[in-house]
Formats: C-alpha cells, sequence, structure tokens
C-alpha cells in the first residue's frame, strides 16, 4: 500500500524534537496563548513576509474571523470559487453574506481571474481566492480588480504555506491571508490550528480580540467574539517543524517533476500545470484522467491510496441550494471535478514508489480503454 499521505514518516525524523517541545510545554504550565503561541506568530510573520499574524484554532476559523474582521456580513456578495474545501464558502455563510460563485482556469484549478469582474455588482465587498493545491492564483490581476472596485481580498492559503507568486509569498496580497495547520497540509500540527496574516495593526488588534471572546482586555468585551486560540502544544510542534517547510516544500516540487516525467508517456493524464514565475508547493499533486472513477477504484484495489478531492462542486452541494445555481453555470468547474484525481504526495515519498504510483495509473488507463 503506498499511502496518500504517511506522517508517520515524518514524525519518525523529527519525534524526538517534537516530543522534547511538547515535554517543555507540560512542564510550563502555560497552556493557551502561551510562549509558544507568540513566538510561532512572530516566526510566522518573519516567514510569510506580513507584519502579523494570529494564531487560531482552525483554517475555517481564520477564514470566518477575517470576514468578520471586515465587517463582511448580511447583505454582502464575496466571489469565490465552487472548486475547493466547503470551508471557504461555509465561513461567507457563517457571517451571513453570500458567496458568488466564479469558474475556474481548467489548467490551474484555481479561479478565473479573468471572470470576477464580470460578477461584481453593488453588494459586492470581497474576493476570496483559493490558491488550490498549493498553486497560487493570479494576484496581480485579482488585486487589479479589487483595487479598481473598491474590495477586500481575503487569501485563502489553507493548502499553500510558502508558495510564491512573482516572488512574493502568497497571504501578503491581500487584506488578510487565512491559514490551516490541520494534519495533512503541508505545514500540519497533530491537531487543529489555524492563522492569519495582516498587515495592518488596527486589523490585527481586531482579529486578537475576535480570537478571544471579543476582547482585547480580559472581562472587557467589546463585541460578540470566539474562542478561537491556537493550542499552546500546537505552537511548539508547528515551531519545531516551521525549521524543515522549505525542505519539504522543495521534496514534494522535486516530486512533481518526478511525477510529470514518468506519466509523459501517457497521453490520457493531463498533468499539472504551474503559472509562469509562480512557486507551487504542490499541496496535493493532482492529475486529469478520462474514466476517472473508474481508475480510482483500480488504483485502490492495486494498494494506490489516490484522492478524489471536492468530487461535488459547492453550487451543488445542498448546504448551497438555496442559492439558486443548477449544472452548466460553471462548466469547467463541473467538467474537471468529474476528471481530477491526487497521487501520493509527501516529502518522504520515494522514487519507487513514484515509479509504482505511475506504471500502475498508466497500466489502469489501458485496462479501462480495452474494456471500453
Amino acid at each position: 500500500m503506498i499511502p496518500i499521505l504517511d506522517s508517520k514518516r515524518q514524525y519518525a525524523k523529527i519525534g524526538n524534537d517534537v516530543e522534547k517541545a511538547v515535554c517543555e510545554v507540560l512542564r510550563s504550565g502555560s497552556y493557551i496563548l502561551g510562549p509558544n503561541v507568540k513566538a510561532l506568530e512572530n516566526e510566522l510573520a518573519k516567514y510569510i513576509g506580513c507584519n502579523y499574524t494570529v494564531g487560531l484554532n482552525s483554517g475555517t476559523d481564520a477564514l470566518h474571523i477575517a470576514l468578520r474582521a471586515l465587517d463582511i456580513g448580511k447583505g454582502d456578495e464575496v466571489i469565490t470559487t465552487a472548486f475547493t474545501f466547503v470551508a471557504t464558502t461555509e465561513s461567507i455563510e457563517i457571517v451571513g453574506a453570500t458567496p458568488v460563485f466564479c469558474d475556474i482556469d481548467p489548467d490551474t484549478f484555481n479561479i478565473d481571474a479573468n471572470k470576477i469582474e464580470a460578477l461584481i455588482t453593488p453588494k459586492t465587498k470581497a474576493i476570496m481566492p483559493v490558491h488550490l493545491y498549493g498553486q497560487p492564483c493570479e494576484m496581480d490581476k485579482i488585486m487589479d480588480i479589487a483595487k479598481r472596485h473598491n474590495l477586500y481580498v481575503i487569501e485563502d492559503c489553507c493548502q499553500a504555506i510558502g508558495a510564491e507568486y512573482k516572488g512574493q509569498k502568497v497571504g501578503t496580497f491581500g487584506d488578510i491571508g487565512c491559514y490551516s495547520f490541520y494534519p495533512t497540509k503541508n505545514l500540519g500540527g497533530m491537531g487543529d490550528g489555524g492563522l492569519i496574516t495582516v498587515n495592518s495593526e488596527n486589523l490585527k488588534n481586531r482579529i486578537v480580540a475576535l480570537r478571544n471572546h471579543g476582547g482585547a482586555i480580559r472581562y472587557h468585551h467589546d463585541e460578540v467574539g470566539v474562542n478561537s486560540r491556537l493550542d499552546e502544544i500546537q505552537a511548539a510542534i508547528l515551531r519545531v517543524k516551521l525549521n524543515y517547510i522549505d525542505e519539504w516544500n522543495k521534496a514534494r516540487r522535486e516530486h512533481a517533476a518526478i511525477y510529470n516525467d514518468l506519466l509523459s508517456s501517457c497521453s490520457d493524464i493531463k498533468t499539472p500545470s504551474e503559472l509562469h514565475d509562480t512557486y507551487c508547493v504542490y499541496h496535493q499533486y493532482t492529475v486529469k484522467i478520462p474514466n476517472r472513477d473508474e481508475i480510482h477504484k483500480m488504483l485502490q484495489e492495486a494498494g494506490i491510496g489516490a484522492m478524489l478531492y471536492y468530487p461535488i462542486p459547492l453550487h451543488m452541494q445542498k448546504v448551497h441550494a438555496h442559492l439558486g445555481y443548477k449544472m452548466g453555470d460553471l462548466p469547467n468547474t463541473e467538467k474537471n471535478t468529474e476528471m481530477v484525481i491526487s497521487l501520493p504526495m509527501f516529502p518522504e515519498l520515494t522514487l519507487e514508489e513514484q515509479k509504482t504510483v505511475a506504471s500502475t495509473l498508466i497500466s489502469c488507463i489501458e485496462k479501462s480503454k480495452a474494456l471500453a
């Protein structure tokens, strides 16, 4: 069995350091908003290239609190993509705003920046691009549109820590960037966790208050907030892992290049595309293939842990049925959700495993064609 991700291999390398860091927290008696959270926030601000970061308990809360901090709510519209995890649009609905779905670029799977402007109405308050699978969106086009229409930009970077667009890390273009530290992420904790990046001190202060019951001073509550504090133990673990993130992202890129080469002989496989002058961090290595569902079943039977991420686009999900979208409204999104499959991708993946994955995928495609 070759898994989609093997966190045990990562732990075998850094486990001693992680255990030491966790034990230090346990002995310290400081478990909530302690020194590790503050240190991690400072270290990530430096790494990402922003003025401030705020640790939270999930990427979903990062998106939700970002919207709250920008006073986006009932009657407002937020333009985003339907090809992503539901947390993106869940956060919009939580604050009472309305998701407006834009179709994707079929090569990158990201929001098509050329189709955003046509969706802007007097109710539009923000654009929420998602750097899906670690591939940066076209942020120069998106920021130009936002500037001309006086819109906020909230970057969903939950799959893209370390990714760069034209030499600048994602999460630093818009008003707010949102990250997840879910265990499967490129920088993942051993539990839930999230982060917001921001350059405005006023916004940072409000986010800090919102994460802690709406108050900056203990027992002084200025608005309705939430309890969304990054755990001190998770912060300590993430500080250990942060030392390796560039190495791990580099390994992912090397694996992607190997996959590209191994799969190049099969014309039925469309390998991932990278925009010019971008640094994709391959949270997932996702290809397009014919007869996807049938081949996915074959791969599973062969012990290949391939995954189908987002097979039902969000505009067709029951939770968003009230928005009135129908099949055919987002043709690129709908077509691609039926074709994409993600192959095993993690830093410790071996060359022999990649060769097995590639040869098995090609064999399954040929078998599927022969049976057709």
